[in-house]
């Protein structure tokens, strides 16, 4: 019954909606109401530098674009805020390389 309730939810073309929660360091997208959950966590690693550590979009959901909504929504933070950020997530690593925009480009530290 959840199975159904999951692959519902995905084909009706509800748009993702990432929501930023700033005091846990973390992106997330609600999957199937609330109670699943993609992530994209991040650390400052100084006072004007964040590390992109790790994203997570659950087996059920993968394939469908959700952990690119994360990952843009994460450097687009960078972008805004002015700041400088270490990609140690892979997948964030794959998606400034997929989408090399000027202003990703000049925050990521080597």
């Amino acid at each position: 019954m959840a199975q159904a309730a999951q692959i519902n939810v995905l084909e009706l073309n509800t748009p993702i909606r990432v929501e930023h929660d700033r005091k846990r360091r973390q992106f997330t997208v609600r999957l199937n109401g609330s109670h699943d959950r993609a992530v994209l966590l991040y650390e400052y690693v100084g006072k004007r530098t964040v590390d992109l550590q790790h994203t997570e979009v659950p087996d059920a959901y993968r394939g469908r674009g959700i952990a690119k909504h994360l990952a843009k929504a994460a450097m687009d933070f960078v972008v805004e805020e002015d700041l400088k950020a270490h990609l140690t997530c892979w997948y964030i690593q794959k998606y400034v390389k997929e989408n090399p925009q000027p202003q990703y480009l000049e925050r990521v530290l080597h």
